[in-house]
């Protein structure tokens, strides 16, 4: 649940201009759906998973998940984030890094040594368990990352541009985890600039421009055959 979130931040020299990324954004989203967030570039969705996730804090308003707050311990071992990029170190081994993240979910050591090669050979990685993950290409970096969001059988996901740069058979691990995920009741929250992803994977949709949520609804009434969506961005460059 969110409740007038807002985000901004400083820019510019001596940081005199003020960037508002999300504004007054309020939202609920039930147990158990698929949402999709649709929206140019800058309008807010990799913002607004960053804020769910924990990494940062909104300027105004509040966001409760898991009965929670995003920092909470507790709530940080039930949800999983993969952002757009790599964030851990290039020297970790794959096996090595599952084992980190695993460990900070706060999952048992018999538990670690099952699941992570698991998942390893779930992605098609099995082979390159011990390979620097700096030696991974760019797909199989975004399957190694839907690894890792999926290792924990998470409460709530969260996938900034999932299918970026992913290679041919990343899109079947991708399906394959997604309905795992659906099949237990897992909460998935996900960005995404390809309709195809929208449609196939989310229950729900919200529309987001210049940090302001737009509209919500189902994919047939917001992507739907014979409507037309027009909206006007100010401030562009």
């Amino acid at each position: 649940q969110a409740s007038g979130v807002g985000r901004s931040f400083r820019t510019g020299l001596w940081l005199a201009r003020k960037t508002v990324a999300l504004d007054d954004v309020s939202f609920d989203v039930r147990p158990g759906t698929t949402l999709g967030l649709v929206g140019p570039n800058g309008s807010g969705k990799s913002t607004l998973l960053r804020l769910v996730a924990g990494v940062d804090r909104p300027t105004s308003g509040a966001i409760r998940i898991l009965d929670g707050s995003p920092g909470d311990t507790a709530v940080q071992r039930r949800l999983a984030f993969l952002p757009d990029g790599q964030p851990l170190p290039a020297e970790l081994r794959a096996v090595d890094a599952l084992h980190l993240i695993a460990s900070l979910k706060g999952m048992s050591r018999s538990e670690r040594r099952s699941r992570v090669p698991e998942m390893l050979e779930r992605v098609g990685l099995g082979d390159r368990a011990r390979t620097r993950l700096g030696a991974f290409s760019r797909g199989m970096h975004r399957r190694f990352g839907l690894g890792q969001a999926f290792l924990s059988r998470p409460d709530l996901v969260l996938l900034d541009e999932p299918t970026a740069g992913l290679d041919a058979p990343g899109f079947d691990v991708l399906n394959d985890v997604l309905q795992e995920a659906r099949a237990r009741g897992a909460t998935v929250i996900l960005a995404s600039h390809v309709a195809s992803d929208l449609v196939n994977h989310c229950s729900r949709l919200m529309l987001l421009a210049g940090g302001q949520l737009l509209r919500e609804g189902t994919p047939d009434e917001l992507l739907g055959d014979g409507q037309t969506l027009e909206m006007r961005v100010r401030g562009g460059s």
